[in-house]
């Protein structure tokens, strides 16, 4: 019997954790707006080919310029919390972490971005528990 206590302990204490962590994702939302969970969101911009940074063309700058412009707004707003592009010599890719209350809207929000919407680039969105936010100064 001891062994089952010690399981029903363990299990326990997980789920424990595991409430403590997401409760800890919850931003609340200001007064004025009914309360609604906020979650994190990671976001892969896959851009057309491994090469982009190195052979983008003009067309294709204005768009990134766009997609800059965008996601300051967003910054600016609180919807991203960082980003910035992973330059990985097999090949670049965007990194954006995001909030929103749930999948559709984390997607809606990158899908916005003007590199995606004109068929640039690609996004991956995909649930993410920061456990190390960026420090505020």
């Amino acid at each position: 019997m001891l062994p089952v206590m010690r399981k029903l302990t363990l299990a326990a204490l997980l789920l424990t954790t595991a409430s403590v962590c997401a409760l800890a994702q919850q931003v609340p939302a200001p007064a004025s707006q009914p309360a609604t969970v906020q979650k994190t969101w990671f976001v892969r911009l896959i851009p057309p080919r491994s090469t982009f940074l190195k052979d983008i063309t003009d067309a294709e700058q204005k768009l990134m310029e766009q997609h800059f412009v965008y996601w300051k707004s967003e910054f600016e707003k609180g919807a991203l919390l960082f980003g910035g592009p992973v330059l990985d010599p097999r090949g670049v890719y965007g990194v954006l972490v995001i909030r929103a209350a749930d999948e559709p809207e984390a997607t809606s929000i990158a899908a916005a971005d003007p590199s995606v919407k004109a068929g640039l680039n690609r996004i991956e969105v995909a649930e993410i528990r920061v456990a190390f936010p960026p420090k505020t100064q």
